[in-house]
């Protein structure tokens, strides 16, 4: 995954996203270390799948708006996605919306066991394949790569095959008179049908969501149960949207 990189790694992802023809020779000399520990740390990220190793470097395995995206307010996605990851319990059967903190659930959900997980995300792979505890189904439809998810009406058609108890969304901007929203229809879609499927429904959004209304509606605040965002929020926001009936989790 791309939540736990080293500054090194980290900076040479992005030095490669700068420029793909960047060289081993150069990453040397902007980092300050042999062109063999560059070597290593490029062999090293391509095993992780963090790179596609190429003859003279790498280049990012991931789309760059997802590195973009991932790198705001990261800490405080991987708060949120903690305190989203402790409402699950050994047993639960839950779905997922992909997004850059929704996919971080499941680094905390390492322990835990027979947990049954549906999915549109690409970008919680790695924790498919190195977490025995969880039990991963993955819709089909059609992959968008600048944002790790499968949309589409073959993804809408097999989430409708499945009920769960709890739906863990996202959300682009979300404001007590606007309800929950995304900046694109095709994942509003998939929200929707997500929330349809599932008896209880946790947003997670950092404050800053809290300030705007994304392009697509997706539901009315009185659907969701649990908002999970940080203490940065209003305090006047935060009244209007317990006032909708919501549960907020601050972190």
């Amino acid at each position: 995954m791309i939540d736990n990189l080293s500054p090194r790694e980290e900076g040479i992802i992005q030095k490669i996203m700068e420029n793909p023809r960047i060289s081993v020779a150069e990453l040397s000399k902007d980092f300050g270390v042999s062109e063999v520990t560059i070597r290593n740390d490029l062999n090293d990220m391509a095993e992780q799948g963090l790179i596609v190793r190429t003859r003279g470097g790498g280049l990012p395995a991931f789309h760059p708006s997802i590195l973009e995206r991932q790198r705001v307010n990261h800490e405080c996605k991987l708060r949120i996605a903690k305190a989203a990851a402790e409402m699950i319990h050994s047993g639960d059967e839950i779905m997922l919306v992909g997004g850059t903190t929704t996919s971080l659930i499941p680094r905390f959900l390492y322990g835990k066991r027979d947990i049954k997980v549906v999915t549109n995300s690409t970008y919680l792979l790695p924790y498919a394949r190195t977490n025995m505890g969880l039990k991963v189904t993955f819709t089909g439809g059609e992959f968008r790569p600048e944002n790790e998810v499968m949309v589409g009406p073959t993804a809408l058609r097999e989430l409708a095959q499945f009920h769960v108890a709890t739906a863990f969304l996202g959300a682009d901007g979300i404001l007590p008179d606007k309800g929950v929203t995304a900046d694109s229809v095709e994942i509003a879609e998939v929200v929707r049908t997500m929330a349809a499927q599932a008896e209880r429904l946790v947003v997670l959004a950092d404050s800053s969501k809290t300030l705007r209304a994304g392009f697509a509606y997706m539901m009315p605040l009185e659907k969701v149960h649990t908002f999970i965002t940080d203490t940065d929020i209003q305090p006047e926001v935060a009244s209007a949207i317990r006032q909708a009936g919501v549960q907020i989790i601050t972190v």
